[in-house]
């Protein structure tokens, strides 16, 4: 009798998008988003962000159920729209995940300072701690050898990292809920009197609108729902199909339920003068708050264990992506090459080397995580946004009316929440761009394409896009793209 292979059920479906998409955020969001909007505002934002992922979802686990061979994100785009979408999906892939790379090491040094103010204070805006900067530094290229050393398949290490996640969020949550108080909460609920008083004096500016606030809030939280992919591209190991649509839903559910908890709760645990004020991550300060001489140290320890977890398994993603990119003809087949632990070497130290630079220049920046975060949401926006696309293509070509309003709902999402709060840093993310058209060109060449390896078309939109991040230089130094 033949054994059966069973496939991934509903339960590990739902854990799987879950536990991709937990990861520095959670910690950071409360004083991020204090700063940001009221707790009317950012419950509405929470709204508006948790619909537009519901529907990317669907469209993604739609995708995963009609497309099964297709395996990555990028292959979407190449799929739908040929080898050069496929290769600016890909390419906006890779940027983002060595970029979130960025955000867990600013979120250690922050916590790191919080922890031994002495030693790793976060300093001034334009004048980063050196020792910081050495000491996640050493970090970044010790996670880079453990992966070369093929260490990235723990799974061991990635279910204990997962567990201590959990429980350090949902111990978080039980003080806040013991220790809410619905009057501190629902005072100045929209932000139109105290709390804009307490934001003008903290920070120099209103909080503005309602719908200002929305618009301040939706990159933040962007930046939470990265991984949300995760589920989706493994339809094809889902034991059922449809339960990879189920598995989504319920998953971003769970998410919304600990996001809007350990974001929202806090309006109603501590006055807001002090949440506004408290140093990233914030949640370190309210756990303090709320259980004095040992939160704020449980805390710290559990946000370094996660946010290693994290960046342990990010540190091999954009190497995968590369890697996968290298086999499609988009990257050179340089960047496949394996060493002896099965590990792409030279693209891991790419990685490392790109996380580096970017890390020492983005510790220059007046806010260096939320910088650090929306350069990571805006290239992924780019891969999700495509992926939408090739949803709304295929639902034309299909028929399919349910999974055409699906993809029309998911791609406008992104592309209004760009235009409306992170267009800036999407031309400064065009930079990015510029040497990886040259290794594109390269491919296609290795791939036997004539001339310089691009066509006609791909040439006048490389150059596009190539002088978009040529503008956003002088932009930076104006002060209109907010870095310095």
């Amino acid at each position: 009798m033949s054994e059966q292979k069973r496939g991934l059920g509903l339960v590990p479906l739902i854990g799987l998008v879950v536990s991709s998409c937990i990861g520095s955020g959670v910690f950071a969001t409360a004083g991020q988003l204090a700063n940001a909007a009221s707790p009317g505002g950012a419950l509405v934002s929470w709204v508006i962000a948790g619909g537009g992922f519901v529907f990317l979802a669907l469209a993604l686990a739609n995708l995963g159920d009609k497309k099964p061979e297709i395996e990555g994100l990028f292959q979407y785009a190449t799929e739908g729209f040929g080898n050069f979408t496929g290769f600016v999906s890909g390419w906006g892939y890779w940027l983002s995940a060595w970029l979130g790379n960025v955000g867990f090491m600013t979120m250690i040094a922050q916590t790191l300072a919080g922890a031994m103010p002495g030693i790793f204070s976060n300093g001034t805006a334009g004048v980063p701690n050196i020792l910081a900067i050495v000491a996640v530094s050493a970090m970044l290229w010790i996670i880079t050898f453990l992966v070369i050393n093929g260490v990235e398949s723990a799974a061991v290490l990635n279910a204990v990292v997962m567990m201590v996640k959990v429980a350090a969020i949902v111990v978080f949550l039980f003080f806040c809920l013991i220790s809410f108080k619905a009057g501190v909460f629902t005072e100045d609920f929209w932000g139109t009197a105290a709390r804009n008083a307490a934001i003008m004096a903290q920070n120099g500016v209103e909080l503005g609108s309602l719908g200002t606030q929305i618009v301040n809030c939706l990159l933040i939280m962007m930046w939470m729902f990265i991984g949300v992919e995760g589920a989706c591209v493994m339809s094809a190991r889902a034991e059922r199909k449809s339960d990879v649509g189920k598995a989504t839903i319920i998953g971003i559910v769970i998410l919304l339920v600990l996001y809007i908890g350990a974001s929202v709760l806090p309006y109603g645990v501590m006055p807001y003068e002090e949440l506004i004020a408290a140093p990233s991550p914030a949640t370190v300060t309210i756990f303090e708050y709320l259980a004095p001489g040992w939160g704020g140290a449980f805390l710290s320890v559990a946000i370094i264990i996660s946010v290693l977890g994290s960046w342990l398994s990010f540190t091999m993603l954009p190497a995968e992506t590369s890697s996968d990119m290298s086999n499609e003809h988009l990257l050179p087949a340089s960047w496949n090459k394996m060493n002896a632990k099965g590990a792409p070497q030279m693209a891991l130290l790419i990685v490392g080397a790109c996380t580096q630079v970017f890390y020492i220049l983005a510790s220059f920046a007046e806010d260096t995580y939320t910088f650090a975060i929306s350069m990571c949401t805006v290239t992924i926006i780019i891969s999700w946004t495509l992926a939408a696309l090739y949803q709304i293509k295929l639902g034309m070509e299909t028929g399919d009316t349910k999974n055409l309003i699906f993809g029309v709902i998911a791609a406008a999402f992104q592309i209004v929440t760009v235009i409306l709060s992170g267009w800036t840093f999407m031309l400064l993310a065009c930079l990015g761009y510029i040497p990886g058209f040259i290794f594109y060109a390269q491919a296609r060449k290795e791939a036997g394409a004539a001339g310089i390896g691009l066509t006609k078309s791909e040439l006048m939109a490389a150059a596009i896009i190539c002088v978009l991040g040529v503008i956003s230089v002088p932009m930076t130094f104006m002060g209109i793209i907010p870095v310095f």
